[in-house]
């Protein structure tokens, strides 16, 4: 027998196991590699390797996710990530926003491309991720928090997506300026139809 289960409750167990993930993460100081369950702490490796701690704690903090606020420790220059494999490869730094989620009734998504771009060339999400044409995503918050779209890096790599108001960064017109904490309350009027 199959349970049918629906996109609203699908959305809701995504963003629980996220807030979960993501209050873990934010009690918790980096894990040693020999107990971090990723590394053999039989093998040769773990003797050479650093220590998270010993390089992370020298960088921007944050409070969630791995800890670090990278862009910030990157426009600081706490660090300076090899930008390309061949020296040929041209660089290119997009400076323009882009302005997403413009219905919804979260704050509007402002879409960084500068802070994206100095880590990552454009390839890297168009035209396989996202397509370039505006309008031509259809971007959704459980495709996001089923580790597609942005959730390919957000909650794995960058900051978890259980920090909602580092995207959704715009206000809507006559909208109050709110900064929930967790557990977040989903409005009904951004659930999918049941």
């Amino acid at each position: 027998m199959r349970v049918f289960i629906s996109p609203a409750r699908r959305l809701r167990r995504a963003l629980a196991a996220a807030c979960a993930v993501a209050s873990l993460a934010a009690s918790a100081q980096w894990e040693a590699l020999r107990n971090d369950g990723v590394h053999d702490p039989r093998g040769p490796a773990i003797k050479e390797l650093q220590e998270p701690g010993a390089a992370l704690s020298k960088l921007t903090p944050d409070n969630t996710g791995n800890m670090v606020r990278w862009v910030q420790s990157l426009e600081k220059g706490e660090i300076n990530p090899r930008a390309n494999l061949n020296p040929n490869t041209k660089i290119n730094i997009y400076e323009s926003d882009v302005l997403l989620n413009l219905k919804g009734g979260m704050p509007i998504v402002r879409f960084p491309h500068r802070q994206h771009t100095l880590w990552l060339d454009c390839v890297n999400c168009h035209d396989g991720l996202f397509k370039k044409e505006p309008g031509a995503n259809k971007l959704s918050m459980l495709s996001i928090l089923n580790g597609e779209q942005c959730g390919v890096c957000h909650g794995a790599v960058s900051f978890p997506l259980t920090e909602c108001y580092r995207c959704h960064s715009v206000r809507r017109p006559g909208q109050e300026a709110l900064r929930p904490t967790l557990p977040i309350a989903i409005p009904p009027h951004a659930m999918p139809p049941k």
